[in-house]
């Protein structure tokens, strides 16, 4: 009996560091699993920025492609409107309606027909009345 009271307590201390010993691997196996799920998770998220940032700098390139064409074609209209051979004679039809000039004036010193110089008149005389109301 004796002996039974003194392995008592060795046999009691040997269970506790064997459940700890358990519960140390059972709360190992848990950490390990959670590294991976965490580790996994990080790899998707690093796939998914990846993707991400490429997608926007697809749309960043073209963006700027657009950008440079966008100024090209005003330049272009821009150069267009100032070469209008047509625009000229109107041009100058207005500054001589400004003038005082009339409309066979207009025929002959731009080279436009009845209808367009009495236009131009039109539209040049309604200006000037609108500044004066």
């Amino acid at each position: 009996m004796e002996w039974v009271e003194t392995a008592l307590p060795w046999a009691m201390t040997a269970l506790a560091f064997t459940l700890l010993a358990i519960q140390g691997m059972r709360h190992q196996a848990r950490m390990n699993a959670l590294e991976e799920k965490l580790k996994q998770r990080c790899d998707d998220l690093g796939r998914e920025l990846h993707a991400v940032s490429s997608g926007s700098f697809g749309v960043g390139r073209r963006l700027v492609a657009c950008e440079q064409s966008l100024h090209s074609l005003q330049g272009a209209m821009e150069e267009m409107r100032l070469n209008d051979p047509l625009r000229v004679p109107y041009d100058e039809a207005s500054k001589l309606v400004e003038m005082g000039a009339d409309t066979d004036d207009l025929m002959n010193s731009c080279g436009i027909s009845r209808p367009e110089a009495e236009l131009v008149s039109a539209l040049r005389q309604g200006r000037s009345s609108e500044y004066v109301a």
